[in-house]
């Protein structure tokens, strides 16, 4: 039996956590889930939104299932999902965008990934104040992420028979932190030339998106790009309630859905788990359970088709009642 650290998050983590773990054992597959709390609500009794033993659940099991945690606004801790990132080195974000059955959206045969370098850039938090009127930021790009992105990237394509992968910058301003970037993703792709090869801007690359996103594969790029992209790209196949994400490197993986914590509906029964079920798919990919990752796929798909959606997608269903749907549609 495989061990997984279960991060139930806060807000509406929990619930949606108890949803998903619930439809994975529907599916006959045992985990002995190892869970770990974090986020605002152990901040009292720990001191801390993310307490070392998170650290050590997930170095010892080498995978992770994590719910949303709130991560403050101009002020407060640091996003524990940053913490997660740099700690572990999971250093490449992978977040697919694909249609799901019998959701209406504005385009069809949307069918792309983007992958988001995971560890540095502006999200490096190198922060100060010059003055009480001035605050510096400082972006970091480094040959080294830098090439073992693209290189993910590249070796994502080939693995899931993809034909192209798009490098997205803004080389044209930050000539040596993005032209850092770009120079690596020619150096890297040189050695795939059976992948088509493909550079954007990222603003031309935005308006491109929402133009025809279907020309799209497989998208590599720098931290806050990949960040604001991806849920560009969830707006295009119904919104982040049904975008999955991972976290992946070099000695573990954390699965996790794109949404936030929605504190506002936390214990009003009213969560989409689909996204953090979507990346409990990938998850399971990930371990080498395909079978039942597709038992659990085609289950979900049956219940988009049947019209069972939650509020969040135009229908009535309560997050325990669409939890029960896809239990139900199990076969």
């Amino acid at each position: 039996m495989k061990t997984v650290t279960l991060i139930n998050g806060d807000g509406i983590g929990p619930e949606i956590s108890d949803a998903v773990v619930r439809i994975i054992e529907a599916s006959g597959l045992q985990i002995n889930w190892d869970i770990q709390t974090a986020g605002t609500d152990v901040i009292a009794e720990e001191g801390t939104p993310l307490p070392a033993r998170v650290l050590e659940s997930i170095k010892i099991n080498k995978v992770a299932l994590k719910a949303p945690i709130t991560t403050p606004i101009g002020m407060g801790f640091r996003s524990v999902n940053v913490q997660l990132r740099k700690a572990l080195d999971l250093y490449a974000n992978v977040r697919p965008c694909k249609n799901l059955p019998n959701i209406k959206t504005r385009y069809d045969d949307v069918d792309l990934v983007v992958i988001r370098e995971n560890t540095e850039d502006l999200y490096a938090g190198l922060e100060h104040k010059i003055d009480e009127n001035t605050a510096e930021s400082i972006k970091i790009i480094t040959r080294k992420a830098s090439e073992r992105i693209c290189r993910y990237a590249f070796e994502y394509a080939v693995k899931h028979k993809r034909k192209e992968v798009c490098c997205v910058t803004k080389a044209n301003i930050c000539k040596l932190s993005d032209g850092l970037f770009l120079e690596c993703f020619r150096n890297v792709g040189a050695e795939y030339p059976k992948i088509k090869q493909k550079e954007l801007l990222v603003d031309n690359l935005c308006l491109q998106l929402v133009q025809d996103p279907t020309v799209f594969d497989v998208l590599v790029m720098p931290n806050l790009y990949g960040d604001i992209v991806s849920d560009l790209t969830a707006g295009l196949i119904g919104g982040l309630g049904v975008a999955q994400g991972a976290n992946i490197g070099k000695y573990g993986a954390v699965f996790e859905p794109v949404h936030g914590s929605a504190p506002d509906i936390k214990g009003k029964n009213k969560a989409n788990p689909t996204a953090l079920l979507l990346s409990a798919i990938d998850m399971l990919r990930y371990l080498d359970e395909d079978k039942y990752a597709n038992k659990i796929e085609k289950a979900l798909y049956k219940t988009f088709e049947g019209g069972c959606f939650t509020e969040d997608l135009g229908g009535k269903m309560k997050t325990t009642e669409f939890r029960d749907a896809v239990i139900m549609n199990m076969e």
